[in-house]
């Protein structure tokens, strides 16, 4: 199954939203459709290029045709007319191309595609069929087309309220029994119906799709009681006697159609605001960089001819092009954007950058590791994309209630018209029914939920939290309880070789190379430590044979024909090793926060060193848990290490529950014993050991410092590894989900309250307009409201 994110048109209130699931659902080979109406797009799995093909027709069908994209490729190798049927086929078979048309005398290839389709498949098919080719005409920015789009609303909107002026300055001093200002009745219809039938013909093509799919929506709402306001005062109109003035109400749904399109631009422009996380972040990515050629010059190219090897050079001020590493030069680079930190970092040679950091004040030449779309900042795009447009479980409530919601109305109009003759006379009623009927929109119910998902996971962007999907953001806010791994996570990942005693008769320096031989081959942070020492001695080993690590205990490996194993107290009761005699030299180390290892060696069984390693907590690592702690929010600690070196660290943090000695798989195993105590629970760790437990928590929150094997595991992927994202994270968690009550909690009192007030007759046709538009603006703007977030300093 692939996935694919489709921009949608026609989308306007929350009972289009299922609808579109509705319609995607019904089809064999769509999987998880989720749809996100202020995003305006759907998210599914297909199963190839038909079923994508399909999804689109049906849509369209719907009336929410999916946005394209029309670009020029430009071809190599063809020669003939033939080629032009292969490439058109080639192109034809490619799931999201919709059409394409090839030119063999300019060997190009007009692409349509469906918007945000992945691209890499198109360049693979056309090379399988021996035609490579590149984009001929860049992409365009980021933005631009939401703007065109606002500018046409806007000139909408003016000509709309243009129109519909002189019919209500006329009504105003008529209310006080000064007529003579009001419009000729024919040109009160002129202008009532241009506004009615070419403004508002959107209304009429929506409600036109929702009836023929069986179904309502906002638009039918709209245009059924616009269109019963004018059809009245058309009827008054033609049945009046000469000279007579009959009742109009043409102002009144004028009135309503520009109050509408006023509300559609303003949530428009709003929800525009709601993107501004991914336009940010798309625009790190400069369009061309600078490569260095064999022969030292300096060449300035297209980024999408970059490879990965290729040598680049970035000057100070530039943006980096691509993930690299520096090669020659140094300088401190913005990575602000794409991890939160705020000062700029040291790079020198063998250190690693990113694309869309900023390089400040030395010259860099970089060799390329990824480009495009395997860059760590398209990753981070990716994942933000996906975050703002997956659906929270609650929104799925809330799209059934918007499924049920039109039809219903439509009912409570029926019966104020039907009720309402009986009592206040058919035209008053009729004018209830209207008011009714306009005011009982679903589009605030429908914004609610995905315009505070949107804002959240954009802000936690900004600040270096990456959210995988709306579950996760729904679910951390309700987390009482917080299990922490140690190393890398509360403590720098960098512990030293504090001590090495040899024990019995073994030599230092023999038990240091036997111990290097072991660990030149791992990659655990100890290792690393251990390297660094035995190098500081100048002490050299060849690499164990049989090598092997045994997780969660350490290391064993073959040196001279006899075995040596490295690791924890669970290793050496595995080999039967008596330690017996250094138990308090061990105890006495770990007491002061030191992790305690052992070397044994099979010839004879015996320990022939005792090591310890100290590792340094990180400066934000106490701040973070008295911070949850203030919360509410329990806290423990869980480490491979030592009882007594895990104590030691707790200790100095403040946490009184910690485990010690605990196996990758013994870690989720406490996560799943907490949740079935009725816990909620969050694991935050940073290490291949600890993915089971990121896995088995409620959330899981890897540190991006650490393992993509823990990144993938988690829901919530902190990109510095400073501890007081935790509780950041948590707390921007909570901020979004009470924007989702409040908009929620109005969305509906707004509507439990404004349908009896104008069944009622308290609320006229074009009072009941601006509130309708004025709810689904509130909502927007109140999870805007978010953006305001900051998290607490330490």
């Amino acid at each position: 199954m692939h996935s694919v994110t489709l921009t949608l048109d026609g989308m306007n209130c929350g009972s289009c939203v299922s609808r579109v699931e509705r319609v995607l659902g019904d089809l064999p080979g769509i999987t998880e459709p989720q749809v996100n109406l202020a995003a305006n797009s759907a998210r599914f799995n297909y199963a190839g290029a038909e079923q994508l093909q399909a999804a689109t027709q049906a849509l369209a069908h719907a009336g929410y045709p999916a946005q394209q994209t029309t670009r020029l490729l430009q071809l190599q190798g063809m020669s003939c007319a033939s080629c032009v049927g292969r490439v058109e086929r080639a192109l034809s078979a490619v799931a999201g191309v919709q059409h394409a048309e090839v030119n063999l005398a300019s060997q190009q290839a007009r692409v349509t595609l469906l918007k945000n389709a992945a691209t890499e498949p198109l360049f693979a098919a056309l090379q399988a069929a021996g035609y490579p080719a590149e984009w001929l005409d860049a992409a365009r920015p980021a933005g631009l087309e939401q703007a065109a789009t606002q500018r046409k609303e806007k000139r909408w909107l003016l000509l709309a309220i243009a129109f519909t002026l002189p019919l209500t300055l006329g009504m105003v001093p008529a209310l006080f029994g000064y007529h003579q200002f009001m419009l000729p009745p024919w040109l009160q219809l002129l202008l009532a119906s241009i506004v009615q039938f070419v403004f508002g013909a959107r209304f009429y093509r929506g409600a036109w799709h929702a009836l023929r799919n069986k179904t309502g929506n906002m638009d039918l709402l709209v245009a059924l009681g616009t269109s019963a306001g004018w059809a009245l005062s058309t009827w008054h109109l033609l049945q009046a006697a000469p000279g007579e003035m009959p009742a109009l109400y043409y102002e009144a749904s004028a009135t309503i159609v520009s109050f509408i399109l006023l509300g559609k631009y303003l949530e428009s422009r709003a929800k525009g605001q709601t993107l501004e996380a991914i336009r940010a972040l798309s625009a790190l990515r400069p369009d061309t960089a600078r490569r260095r050629t064999a022969s030292g010059a300096e060449e300035t190219v297209a980024l999408d001819q970059i490879s990965p090897g290729d040598l680049l050079v970035v000057r100070p001020g530039e943006r980096i092009p691509v993930d690299g590493v520096v090669s020659e030069g140094g300088s401190h680079v913005d990575e602000s954007m794409l991890t939160g930190e705020s000062l700029p970092v040291s790079r020198q040679p063998g250190d690693a950058v990113s694309a869309g950091a900023m390089n400040q004040d030395g010259m860099l030449l970089l060799e390329t590791r990824a480009t495009g779309a395997e860059t760590r900042l398209a990753q981070i795009v990716r994942l933000v994309e996906t975050a703002q447009t997956s659906k929270a479980p609650i929104q799925r409530l809330v799209d059934r209630v918007s499924a049920v919601f039109v039809p219903v109305v439509i009912l409570i109009a029926l019966l104020t018209w039907g009720i309402g003759a009986l009592v206040v006379g058919p035209e008053q009623a009729l004018l209830n029914a209207i008011a009714v009927l306009v005011i009982a929109c679903p589009c605030a119910l429908g914004l609610a939920t995905p315009t505070a998902i949107m804002v959240g996971t954009g802000v936690a962007a900004r600040h270096g939290i990456l959210i995988r999907d709306a579950l996760a953001l729904e679910q951390a806010h309700g987390i009482d309880t917080l299990v922490f791994d140690k190393t890398g996570t509360l403590t720098l990942g960098q512990p030293q070789l504090s001590a090495l005693q040899p024990l019995g008769d073994t030599a230092k320096q023999q038990a240091l190379g036997w111990a290097l031989a072991l660990q030149q081959q791992a990659e655990h942070p100890l290792a690393r430590a251990l390297c660094d020492y035995a190098e500081a001695q100048g002490v050299r080993s060849a690499a164990a044979t049989d090598f092997r690590v045994l997780a969660g205990r350490g290391a064993q490996g073959r040196i001279d024909g006899h075995s040596l194993w490295l690791g924890n107290n669970r290793l050496m009761a595995d080999q039967q090793i008596d330690l017996s005699a250094w138990q308090e030299d061990a105890q006495a180390l770990a007491a002061d926060g030191a992790t305690v290892s052992w070397l044994a060696t099979d010839n004879p069984p015996r320990a022939v060193a005792l090591l310890a390693f100290t590792d340094t907590l990180k400066p934000t690592a106490a701040a973070a848990v008295s911070q949850l702690h203030a919360k509410g929010i329990s806290t423990q600690l869980l480490s491979g290490d030592s009882q007594a070196a895990a104590e030691s660290v707790a200790r100095s943090l403040g946490i009184t529950q910690v485990t010690g000695n605990v196996l990758p798989e013994g870690k989720a195993a406490v996560v799943e014993r907490l949740r079935a105590a009725g816990k909620s629970v969050a694991m935050v760790g940073d290490g291949i050991n600890d993915a089971p437990a990121l896995a088995a928590a409620d959330i899981g929150m890897a540190m991006a410092t650490g393992t993509d094997v823990a990144m993938h595991s988690a829901g919530i992927t902190l990109m510095r590894g400073d501890p007081l994202l935790v509780p950041a994270a948590l707390s921007l968690s909570r901020a979004s989900w009470r924007k989702i009550r409040q908009n929620l909690f109005w969305a509906f009192v707004y509507n439990c309250i404004g349908i009896p007030l104008a069944a009622v007759g308290l609320l006229n046709p074009m009072l009941a307009g601006a509130m309708m538009a004025a709810s689904s603006v509130c909502v927007v703007s109140n999870a805007l409201l978010l953006k305001r977030w900051q998290p607490e300093s330490a």
